[in-house]
């Protein structure tokens, strides 16, 4: 499969166009961002594990019923994907308190939550991703209700089957964050999973294995990326 056009660059991905006009060819860059992208940086080899980690845990998540744009690897950066038309909306999953939600909530990193909560966030970088409610993307026709029941209970879902898959692997997964896309009247998974994406502590140290080691200068951001790789590669 050829690159024909890009079509798309965001801060950690480029989107490609094939000769098939319904799959795309997504490039993993080693660009990191945070903070909205006011901090920047390169974070060696990040796309090459991204892309592995990603198709792995697709490839998991296919295996237990959820249907994403994921096809296949084609090489060390890139991987074959389905066109979707991107919902503009990031949902975030949290299982314990940390980042954005101790900020605002006035919460201890790593408290326990009585449940798993979701979050909804406009998909605008320069705006910086505000939260917004059910009734925003209602008002602002970003998706019908029952669109938004089926991205509600599937995001539920793949939280509990992440949780389990690394729980296999001696990692927590405090939160994440997950895209959906439309293709052909169905709503799939789309975007990528990867500690790009997730916050993953290990079980019995706390090490954080996550982009939290770049955010906060914590060091060995590397070998963070690369931990989790040879885990999910096992």
């Amino acid at each position: 499969m050829k690159k024909i056009e890009k079509i798309y660059e965001g801060k950690a991905k480029i989107l490609y166009t094939t000769e098939d006009p319904e799959l795309l060819i997504q490039y993993f860059k080693d660009d990191a961002t945070a903070f909205n992208a006011q901090k920047r940086g390169v974070i060696s080899e990040k796309g090459v594990m991204n892309n592995a980690i990603a198709a792995k845990i697709f490839e998991h998540l296919k295996s237990k019923g959820i249907e994403s744009h994921y096809m296949q690897t084609l090489n060390d950066r890139e991987m074959l994907i389905k066109r979707v038309a991107i919902i503009p909306l990031e949902i975030i999953i949290r299982n314990r308190a940390a980042g954005s939600m101790c900020r605002s909530l006035g919460l201890s990193e790593g408290a326990t939550l009585a449940c798993p909560t979701i979050e909804y966030c406009y998909k605008n970088d320069g705006l910086g991703d505000p939260p917004i409610n059910e009734y925003y993307i209602r008002a602002l026709q970003f998706a019908t209700d029952r669109e938004v029941e089926h991205i509600t209970a599937t995001a539920f879902k793949i939280n509990e089957l992440l949780k389990k898959y690394f729980l296999n692997l001696k990692i927590e997964l405090i939160d994440f964050k997950i895209e959906f896309g439309r293709i052909n009247n169905r709503i799939i998974l789309a975007d990528e999973i990867s500690p790009d994406t997730c916050r993953l502590w290990e079980i019995g140290t706390g090490n954080k294995l996550d982009k939290d080691r770049f955010r906060r200068d914590l060091g060995n951001v590397e070998e963070a990326y690369q931990e989790v790789l040879r885990r999910v590669s096992q």
